[in-house]
């Protein structure tokens, strides 16, 4: 974020203008009276009259019903005939106005949003550009008779719903009547003019693109529901309830333009989804889902038990089923098909193929659909229904009415005992206490050591394990007794009664926690009420009580979740001065002094389960319109994944793994579908959304956000360590000051530490090292070591199979330098090797030109004179002339030099041939390399004097490097011989399996071997420019990317890629060496250096962070892993470790609420106000509400995470 602060604009000019033409036409259902430009009268005049079409049929019907020409039905029928023929002649004159242009109308979003920015020249009243401009048409044939039919039924159906004689007959006023009338009619206009002229952009957007045109159908069929009532009550023998819904709903009819302008009724698609998901939780029992398949296939078989509950003629038979298919729908039926299939390795498949890696024991209960748990299953089954069965049979038909002295007594006290246990129990387990008000004395201090950490938890595992058995095996055959013994069992083949014991009996295995505390309830009314008789509530039966209690305390938590989020907003919109805007004094005042105001809007959107909307996050706090408690209409699982995101991928199986413990401890609290948590680990933000649970079950979304940290992020992640600070590394004693929650009206409250295995991640500035003249002379050394080792290493894996193929290898890394980008590659190659690939582009360009040597397409990258420009080489200039003349060898740039721009536009000069005396060249013979008389030429046959020498062998091709021998012969010092006979003693025991004495003295004798790997090594060392120290940073630093620059025999090593590849995995792993041995001392003996290099090779991926390999070593979970970075803006080399270690990971509970509120205000921001703004106020860092971790966790497209996980499912025993 570049601004921060309260006067960061709301909406930017442009956006104003733009919102305040769309929001009249949202008002008025469609007509655009404001357009920003001039437009000629009868654009507006044709709205006008188009809009007032509807009322001029429905006036007709109504003038010639009330001169009594024409009865009701026949008035309703001609107006809506009159209304279908007009709607039929817009269609057409829309789809002859498309034609004449010659274009489709697209309509995806909403209709015609390019006429909201671009202006329209109009020529005719009825030319084309008008027509499409007024009513621009369906996308889809089906929609245009489908709608024109709908037109005139709306027009028909509401012309009834207002006749004069019928309002008058429900308010007994004429004014009234009167009234209502004139105003219905405007809402009847706005819903015909959405459904068949233009549809406006809804406040009410749950969809990104309407694909499908659904949204003109959203306000017509509101006015139908109306309708429909009304119908029900013409129709019905005087129901007074009917009647009172009737005039009430009347009256509603009236404000339904204002609702709709508000965004408080849902669209189609949210309504539908919204209503399933209340349906099945609360009047069948079951859970939200993770998906809309399974909420639809869920809801279809619990409507399907309540329906055979209520033809089942025997109470017997009720309680069986019942029973039996509570806990059967209570499971995760969907998955059972999966684990049958994987067994075992189910949830390890799912993790290889999301990016994780099983780090936990699959062996563990319930990762997988076993004989353990299908005998445990099948015995719960069968012991809750003969439970229920021979309790009902025996003792439930002969009860008595009083709940003290009947046979149910003691269960409700072993109940409310029950509830009592597990609530403290469950208490305990956190880090506060009381709502998250008080610090957990119990809970361990200090979160500097895992093993201590968990050796101080084991009292809490302990009282953890005892609720678990209290909660998942006594409480639930419990509240199955106290069901089966319920005397509205005797009252069969009643709806309500149905439906009541279908949700009772599920509840009991899929919420088990919330089901007690709902028993537990019911039974304190009655114990409160002795012995008497509550009329009204007793006979409603156990299961409608259970389903009331259940609904009144979900709304009760939705109350006081948005009552302390609208307290949070209001409170520091003034103590907070960076949230204090202009507007903030009058905002508060604005809020106390109309408090019942703001309080009913907190209460009704609590009531229909919808967000708390405070638009533009400010104190204005407006009813969201209900959605499913995913909040997303998409499936979960959609992010904007970055080369970070493979640390997400890694630790989600882990974490999964410690959120299934915490939450069968109820260390994160009672964890309900529509909770959110934080986890925080280093920099990395974790945000889990549960998204349904059942029993011995949960399935959670896993989202990772950002690592490279704005402005705005780094302000709310410092608030999140803070608080997460003060609740786990506070002293051994506290007071009661010290021990209440100074944060408890932060968004976050901390829950507990989970331990995770994760990458820690360690960075060095290399400032000391790396440019360190005694280091860089000894990094030669080292070098030449490594590779010498690696070449018999690559021997060794050779002689046992174990090397993959060339061609295949040659295509598994990718290496990106700053020169050059290199390509990607998707083969994953074998944990032991480290695979680059070179820029083979520039190399065939110089292969073409092998007689000219340039260093003109690099320069140096220590950038003491800021970036430098693109240089291309003098090759396309003077390749011609150079054609023939040898290759002059040419160094790297010194150290501090500067490259000057010549004449020949933006090349170097080092790109130039250096200048000859004169005529020294004229005359002489041209030099031809490849048949240069001083190159040895070898036979591919070696004649060994040790016969185990040729599993040392190298192919032939590596020995054929174009360079003089006596150039190789005075670089023969740098062999290390030495360190050649130790690691050649070492891997002949590993080639051969024999420790022979003999055969290992013969091979360090073979003087054919040793000259045949000190030609190829010497000659790997020319290729890369290694022949002298290295003196310059950035010329490491551009080997290590593997961005060699050109030198004589880079051609060769090139050719043949697996060398090449070998030489790069050398150059690095002296690199490391270096870092390692500057860190931590030299290395004392062969012995250190040869184990050290088995560690690099076994443990360790060094390379590159934008490598493949470094994402497939992160997600297969190498230990460590190395790369050298470089720091452009500093100047500076960094080197990067990371090392895979079990860590505490920090989780936190979020107010589901406050996160609802503000996705609900970013969904409107952004699809409906387009405010995309990247400094917008909405966006800015907020210390307690994590109003900028909020958005980066909403869905894509409006959100960001860089990482989302697919659902998992996970077991909670």
């Amino acid at each position: 974020m570049v601004r921060m602060g309260p006067d960061v604009p709301l909406l930017n000019e442009y956006k104003q203008e733009f919102f305040w033409k769309r929001f009249p036409q949202t008002v008025l259902g469609g007509p655009r009276f404001k357009l920003g430009y001039c437009a000629p009268p009868y654009v507006y005049v044709n709205q006008a009259v188009l809009f007032l079409t509807p009322w001029l049929f429905g006036g007709i019907g109504t003038l010639l019903c009330q001169l009594q020409l024409l009865q009701e039905l026949y008035a309703a029928v001609l107006s809506g005939i009159l209304m279908f023929a007009a709607a039929a002649g817009v269609q057409a004159l829309a789809l002859h106005a498309a034609r004449r242009s010659g274009t489709v109308v697209e309509r995806l979003d909403a209709p015609n949003n390019l006429v909201d920015e671009e202006e329209v020249e109009f020529t005719q009243c009825i030319s084309p550009e008008t027509v499409r401009f007024i009513a621009p048409g369906k996308r889809f044939g089906l929609n245009v008779v489908l709608h024109t039919v709908l037109a005139g039924v709306l027009c028909g159906l509401g012309t009834w719903y207002v006749f004069l004689g019928r309002l008058t007959a429900l308010y007994g006023s004429t004014g009234a009547s009167l009234v209502v009338f004139v105003l219905s009619w405007v809402t009847l206009c706005v819903a015909e003019y959405s459904l068949i002229v233009n549809t406006a952009a809804e406040t009410a957007t749950f969809q990104a693109q309407d694909t499908y045109e659904i949204t003109p159908l959203t306000r017509p069929l509101y006015v139908f529901i109306f309708i429909a009532v009304d119908l029900a009550d013409r129709f019905s023998h005087a129901v007074p309830e009917l009647q009172l819904a009737s005039q009430t709903l009347h009256v509603v009819f009236v404000f339904l333009p204002l609702l709709w302008a508000l965004g408080v009724l849902p669209p189609l698609d949210a309504l539908l989804l919204w209503g399933m998901e209340q349906v099945l939780v609360f009047g069948l029992g079951g859970s939200p889902m993770s998906s809309n398949i399974r909420l639809l296939f869920m809801c279809a078989v619990s409507f399907g038990v309540a329906v055979c509950n209520y033809f089942i003629p025997s109470s017997l038979g009720v309680v069986l089923f019942s029973t039996s298919a509570g806990f059967l729908l209570s499971l995760d039926l969907s998955q059972v098909a999966t684990l049958c299939r994987r067994q075992r390795t189910s949830f390890r498949d799912h993790r290889v193929h999301s990016g994780g890696s099983p780090s936990f024991p699959l062996t563990s209960f319930g990762w997988s659909l076993g004989c353990r748990e299908l005998l445990l299953f099948s015995s719960l089954l069968a012991a809750a229904t003969a439970e229920a069965g021979l309790l009902h049979h025996f003792i439930g038909s002969a009860q008595s009415q009083v709940l003290v002295t009947g046979p149910r007594g003691p269960v409700s006290y072993l109940l409310i005992i029950l509830f009592s246990l597990c609530w403290a129990l469950r208490e305990i387990q956190g880090a506060y206490v009381v709502a998250g008000m008080f610090l957990n004395p119990l809970y361990p201090k200090g979160m500097s050591n895992v093993q201590s950490f968990k050796q101080k938890s084991k009292g809490l595992h302990i009282a953890a394990a005892i609720r678990r058995v209290l909660l998942y095996l006594v409480s639930p055959f419990a509240m199955v007794a106290f069901l089966s013994m319920d005397e509205s069992l005797q009252s069969l083949h009643s709806v309500t009664v149905s439906m009541g014991l279908t949700r009772a009996f599920r509840a009991v295995w899929q919420s088990s926690e919330d089901a007690l505390l709902q028993m537990v309830v019911v039974i304190l009314v009655r114990l409160a009420a002795g012995g008497k008789t509550l009329p009204g509530w007793d006979a409603l039966g156990t299961g409608v009580q259970l389903l009331l209690v259940g609904l009144l305390m979900d709304r009760l938590g939705q109350f006081l979740g948005k009552l302390k989020f609208t307290l949070t907003v209001l409170v520091t919109s003034w103590t907070e001065k960076k949230q204090r805007r202009q507007s903030a004094g009058t905002l508060l005042a604005l809020n106390a002094s109309l408090w019942p105001l703001v309080l009913a809007v907190v209460t009704l959107s609590a009531l229909l389960s919808a967000p708390l909307l405070p638009l533009f996050t400010l104190p204005i706090f407006l009813v969201g319109f209900p959605r499913p408690q995913r909040s997303w209409p998409g499936p979960v699982g959609t992010a904007c994944p970055c080369p970070d995101s493979v640390f997400y991928q890694q630790m989600s199986g882990s974490l999964a793994s410690a959120l299934r413990t915490a939450f069968a401890s109820g260390s994160l609290g009672s964890v309900a579908p529509g909770s959110h948590f934080l986890g925080r680990f280093q920099d990395r933000m974790v945000w889990i959304m549960i998204l349904e649970r059942g029993y011995g079950y949960c399935t959670v979304n896993i989202k990772g956000l950002e690592l490279q940290e704005t402005s705005c992020h780094t302000v709310e992640a410092r608030r999140v360590d803070e608080v997460f600070e003060a609740a786990f590394e506070r002293p051994e004693r506290l007071g009661f000051t010290q021990g209440f929650n100074l944060h408890w009206g932060n968004a976050l409250t901390p829950c507990a530490a989970l331990a995770v295995r994760v990458y820690s991640d360690a960075r060095n500035v290399l400032s000391g090292i790396i440019d360190s003249h005694d280091n860089l002379r000894k990094l030669q050394e080292d070098f030449m070591k490594a590779l010498t080792w690696l070449l018999l290493r690559h021997c060794v894996q050779r002689q046992k199979g174990l090397l993959w193929s060339s061609e295949v290898g040659s295509t598994v890394g990718g290496v990106k330098s700053q020169s050059s980008q290199l390509a990607q590659t998707t083969c994953n190659p074998p944990s032991e090797a480290v695979v680059v690939e070179s820029n083979m582009s520039s190399l065939r360009f110089r292969q073409d030109s092998s007689s000219l040597t340039s260093f003109g397409d690099w320069s140096d990258e220590d950038d003491l004179f800021g970036p430098q420009p693109a240089r291309r080489t003098v090759a396309l200039v003077t390749a011609e002339a150079q054609r023939g003349h040898a290759a002059p060898q040419t160094g790297a740039s010194l150290p501090g030099s500067v490259e000057m721009d010549s004449l020949f536009e933006n090349m170097a000069l080092s790109a130039l041939q250096p200048l000859q005396p004169l005529g020294l060249s004229i005359g002489m013979p041209a030099v031809d390399r490849g048949r240069n008389s001083e190159v040895l030429r070898e036979s591919p046959h070696l004649n060994f004097s040790c016969p185990q020498s040729e599993a040392f062998n190298l192919p032939p091709v590596w020995r054929t490097a174009p360079l003089l021998p006596s150039r190789l012969l005075s670089l023969r010092p740098l062999f290390p011989e030495e360190w050649f006979r130790f690691s050649l003693g070492r891997f002949g025991l590993a080639a051969q399996g024999e420790p022979l004495e003999d055969m290992t003295k013969a091979l360090k004798e073979d003087e054919v071997l040793k000259e045949l790997h000190v030609k190829v090594a010497l000659s790997c060392l020319i290729s890369v420019g290694a022949e002298s120290a290295f003196t310059s940073p950035s010329y490491i630093y551009r080997l290590y990317c593997g961005d060699v620059p050109w030198t004589e025999g880079l051609d060769w090593l090139s050719s043949s890629k697996e060398l090449y590849q070998l030489t790069l995995q050398a150059f690095r792993f002296s690199f490391k060496l270096l870092f390692d041995q500057a860190s931590l001392g030299p290395m004392e003996s062969p012995e250190e250096l040869f184990s050290t290099l088995e560690e690099y090779e076994r443990d360790w991926y060094i390379g590159l962070a934008t490598e493949r390999g470094w994402h497939d070593s992160v997600l297969q979970e190498k230990p460590f892993l190395f790369s050298l970075g470089h720091d452009l803006t500093m100047g500076t080399y960094t080197g990067r470790v990371l090392s895979l270690q079990e860590q505490l990971v920090q989780v936190g509970r979020l107010n589901g609420e406050g996160v609802r509120g503000q996705w609900a205000n970013l969904s409107w921001e952004l699809l409906y106000a387009t405010n995309d703004d990247e400094e917008r106020y909405s966006i800015q860092a907020h210390p307690f509400m994590l109003r900028n971790l909020t958005v980066q966790a909403a869905d894509p497209p409006l959100g960001y995470p860089i990482y989302s996980s697919a659902p998992l499912h996970f077991p909670c025993f």
